[in-house]
């Protein structure tokens, strides 16, 4: 008979090997579950009775509220990706930055941290700054290594940048506020964006000739004009901004809430620039479907392998394993950061968030790790499972969209510097932990022993009449 201690190993290995293969996510996690469930029952390692929760655990996923955000950033995402806000924010700004060398690369990086926070999707931000930006670096003589990598990366700060989806994701597998992993995203995002400007800005002095200004005859004149151009794309981009971010800050409306606030500034904004059609419509009505039904399979699947998991004592294996680790805080750290990364060679961040943060987030918290900083570290971390080659989705993404004459090669070797300055970003979040929380404390500190409630006292009423 197998020992109870092998089980959820092999567990762990019959899914690795589900997903070498190449067998889709969320049917691979159940057969899994389902197979292992069953010798368990019969060698005596799990109680059977265990299953009869998996109804009510499916449950829970499709009547979570939470989960709805999903489909309302995905729909606002998918909008605004066509409704042409992308190419007037860009316009204006390459104009603004384009006199100077690399003034285009700051623009897509601008402009991809502007999308980002106003559709949540790295899909949405990838194809639309790869049909806008793509053709006109490429006019203006740009390295192409350099122009797909800036493209790929302006599309990936979305993963990081509130509203993000996966930021909703990792909230709800740690337990956590999505209001509270939204704050302490916005340092480290903002650390994101300023480390790929760096790079532009020495790339440009280096060699001014891989990122030449745009041409003089091209260039619109400084003036009200082109501030009037660039305010047009910004102003709007605010109000969704506030809209979606804001009202959560302020504690004026849940996620989701927020969610279909933004859906409907997106079908505003798209009849702002007219181009508002059922068609349009329909496109972002089934690419959110396409999504969000991917999103609810893999959870129903990964619901059933933790089910079966964590009967097996799988928690305790991963626990013991973990926690044994030489370093404490720091080692575990490191380890995890390390595992996830090579992690996201193979998997989405949304199998991943699924998959691996519940096994990871109770040695965290037994750890006394902050769950919101270490929520955020690994969202950090998985921004680079878009940027992998060969399998990052944002290179798919540019890859098929990308005229002929752009080599696939120079795609993926233009990804890794811009995986490198992410990677760079994860050890200023470790040894950092400010960048993350400041923004946490950053509001009014009360000490519970300054409160006191006064309960009054409460007399009852004479009777108005006495019975003998």
């Amino acid at each position: 008979m197998l020992s109870h201690g092998i089980m959820p190993p092999l567990m762990f290995l019959g899914m690795i090997c589900f997903m070498v293969i190449g067998f889709p996510v969320a049917f691979s996690l159940a057969a899994v579950g389902l197979f292992f469930g069953v010798i368990g029952i019969f060698t005596g390692h799990f109680d059977w009775q265990l299953l009869q929760a998996l109804p009510l655990r499916m449950h829970g996923i499709v009547s979570n509220e939470l989960l709805l955000a999903i489909p309302f950033f995905t729909f606002m995402g998918a909008i605004l990706e066509r409704c042409g806000l992308a190419e007037d924010l860009l316009e204006g700004t390459g104009q603004l930055f384009g006199p100077l060398p690399g003034g285009l690369a700051v623009a897509v990086i601008l402009v991809g941290a502007i999308l980002g926070a106003i559709t949540g999707t790295v899909a949405a931000s990838v194809i639309a700054m790869g049909v806008i930006a793509l053709p006109v670096m490429m006019r203006y003589g740009y390295d192409m290594k350099l122009t797909t990598g800036v493209i790929a990366a302006s599309g990936t700060i979305t993963q990081l940048i509130p509203p993000s989806l996966v930021l909703v994701v990792l909230a709800d597998q740690l337990g956590k506020s999505v209001g509270d992993m939204y704050l302490g995203a916005i340092g480290p995002s903002l650390l994101q964006v300023g480390i790929f400007l760096l790079y532009i800005s020495f790339v440009a002095i280096t060699k001014p000739q891989s990122m030449p200004p745009i041409p003089v005859a091209e260039r619109v004149p400084m003036g009200w004009p082109l501030i009037g151009r660039v305010l047009w794309g910004m102003v709007p981009s605010i109000v969704l901004i506030f809209l979606v971010l804001g009202t959560i800050f302020m504690g004026l409306a849940t996620p989701t809430e927020a969610g279909a606030l933004g859906a409907v500034g997106a079908v505003v904004l798209a009849a702002m620039h007219k181009r508002l059609t059922w068609d349009l419509v329909r496109q972002g009505m089934a690419s959110t479907m396409t999504l969000t039904s991917m999103v609810v399979f893999i959870l129903i699947g990964s619901t059933v392998f933790s089910l079966v998991f964590q009967g097996m004592d799988g928690g305790r294996w991963i626990e013991h394993m973990l926690v044994g680790l030489p370093g404490g805080q720091v080692g575990f750290l490191i380890f995890v950061n390390i595992f996830v990364f090579f992690l996201a060679f193979f998997l989405d961040f949304f199998e991943i968030a699924f998959i691996v943060i519940p096994l990871l987030a109770p040695v965290a918290a037994k750890l006394g790790i902050d769950l919101i900083w270490f929520g955020v570290l690994l969202c950090v971390n998985m921004q680079t499972s878009f940027m992998h080659p060969p399998f990052g989705f944002a290179l798919f993404y540019l890859r098929g969209i990308a005229p002929p004459e752009v080599k696939s090669s120079d795609i993926y070797l233009g990804a890794i510097p811009w995986v490198l300055m992410q990677v760079i970003l994860v050890i200023i979040v470790i040894w950092w932990p400010g960048s993350v929380t400041y923004w946490l404390n950053s509001g009014p500190i009360v000490d519970p022993s300054t409160i006191k409630i006064d309960i009054p006292t409460i007399t009852q009423p004479a009777p108005a009449f006495e019975f003998k």
